[in-house]
């Protein structure tokens, strides 16, 4: 492709004469003879450092946000942005034919994704999905690195999904991804706010910067679908331009209300009440917050165009979310549940859905990410002692951080609560624990990790599947007990 069709849209200083581009990379390590090099500023490397060995090279243009004196150099304002720009133009701007969906807010991205892609695709329309979890277009599954791909991964998947014939993309916007503009030059037909919880100051250090970052995505759209009971949700609506349909669990003056919640310990049961229209679901996912997730994807699949009836009909015939308020295991001694929930907000909905069918204890085994906001352990701690029986705390990625020290971190939060618990840095050991000592109408919950097939730990990635583990261990201990 040519130099200047990569560089369609974009506003720059300056560029050399038109010419053959053979590849584009932010990877100066990549850098062949007629490369575009992309110079991206990170959080521990800085792209312009590297220029000028990428123009004795051989690149044929260099872009760039402050001038670095080459002759090959392209000089613009946010070089995030015009990554993305082009690498949306090398693939024929593939996002321009199909409707994109965004979903960005703390928790409930990947359920309220997921239901959106069930709707369309059980209402006949072909959707992919980018998420948390994995990619998915038609029956391929692909994993995922990041919650929101990097610009050249994000726009050859858009190109993947049109090759197959798809007329939506429902994905994930993650605070990280917006922030580095890695959607832009995509419009989205809709985008979603679920909510807005403490996480991810290790990166964006102030919740003003995060919500700033998430707001982000509703420059980017047609029409914005936003949580009610959320006071960001509020604030975006009263911010933005476009056209907004609003949802709540209690809010009567939104578009779109749950009413007649009737809970169980598999699901909900209640009634969507909008202007002149109502509709039953079986939601076969427990809690309020379930029932949330359920009411932005609905107002969501309304706005595109179907009736409140096909959404409720395909809601009820949802399978669930693997992860999220999965039921792992269930025998004659109790319930094992995992779920993905990683914040204090997050861990205090999914106790608070689990209470009032805990027959017995509610135990939960939890711990607290590594290198991420080290701010929400003691909070995330507290939470789970407000909400169990009984706590095992343990390890969860621990990544480059001493899996001890993470842990008292954590520990303050245990102060003047009154829950018993158990420490054991090693997961695995902590899960056996926890099934060893299980009591009679126990309900175990493996909090954290959810979905996540693997650990990272200090010096590698190792495979740590919990829904294979307990089943190994329980179908062993059932076959010695015979």
């Amino acid at each position: 492709m040519m130099l200047y069709e990569l560089l369609e849209g974009l506003q720059y200083d300056r560029a050399p004469a038109n010419c053959e581009i053979a590849s584009v990379t932010t990877d100066s390590r990549q850098v062949r003879p007629g490369t575009l090099f992309v110079c991206i500023q990170g959080e521990n490397a800085d792209g312009h450092t590297y220029a000028a060995k990428a123009a004795a090279a051989g690149a044929a243009a260099v872009v760039c946000q402050r001038d670095l004196g080459l002759g090959c150099q392209v000089l613009v304002e946010n070089t995030r942005t015009a990554y993305s720009i082009i690498c949306g133009n090398l693939f024929g701007n593939p996002a321009r034919r199909l409707k994109l969906i965004g979903v960005t807010g703390t928790n409930g991205k990947t359920t309220v994704t997921t239901l959106i892609r069930h709707i369309l695709e059980d209402c006949g329309h072909k959707a992919g999905l980018i998420g948390t979890v994995h990619i998915e277009i038609g029956d391929m599954v692909i994993p995922a690195k990041y919650t929101t791909p990097d610009p050249m991964v994000l726009q050859s998947t858009f190109a993947r999904m049109v090759q197959a014939g798809c007329e939506y993309a429902v994905m994930e916007a993650s605070s990280h991804g917006l922030d580095q503009r890695r959607m832009e030059g995509c419009r989205f037909a809709a985008a979603v706010f679920t909510n807005l919880t403490q996480d991810h100051l290790d990166y964006h250090h102030t919740m003003e910067n995060y919500y700033q970052a998430k707001r982000r995505l509703f420059d980017l759209c047609d029409r914005a679908v936003l949580n009610l009971d959320d006071a960001a949700g509020r604030r975006i609506l009263g911010e933005v331009s476009c056209p907004c349909t609003t949802f709540s669990v209690r809010d009567d003056t939104a578009d779109y209300t749950a009413r007649n919640i009737v809970p169980s310990q598999l699901g909900s049961n209640f009634a969507i009440v909008g202007s002149g229209v109502i509709a039953r679901v079986r939601l076969g996912m427990p809690g309020d917050f379930s029932v949330s997730n359920a009411m932005a994807a609905a107002a969501c699949c309304v706005g595109l165009g179907l009736t409140l009836e096909q959404v409720a009909e395909s809601l009820s015939r949802c399978p669930g979310v693997p992860g999220r308020a999965e039921v792992i295991h269930r025998d004659s001694v109790g319930m094992i549940i995992r779920d993905y929930a990683h914040t204090p907000d997050g861990l205090e909905k999914i106790l608070a859905a689990l209470r009032p069918f805990a027959k017995g204890r509610i135990v939960t085994l939890f711990g607290c990410p590594g290198n991420r906001d080290a701010t929400k352990r003691p909070k995330m701690a507290h939470a789970v002692a407000a909400g169990s029986d009984f706590i095992i705390l343990s390890s969860d990625n621990p990544r480059r951080e001493d899996p001890d020290a993470i842990i008292a971190d954590a520990l303050p939060g245990f102060e003047g609560m009154n829950t018993p618990y158990k420490v054991i840095p090693n997961r695995y050991e902590a899960i056996l624990w926890a099934l060893d000592h299980r009591q009679q109408d126990d309900i175990l919950l493996l909090a954290g990790k959810g979905h996540e097939d693997y650990q990272v730990l200090k010096d590698e990635t190792i495979y740590f599947d919990e829904k294979v583990i307990v089943e190994s261990v329980l179908g062993k201990k059932s076959a010695r007990a015979k």
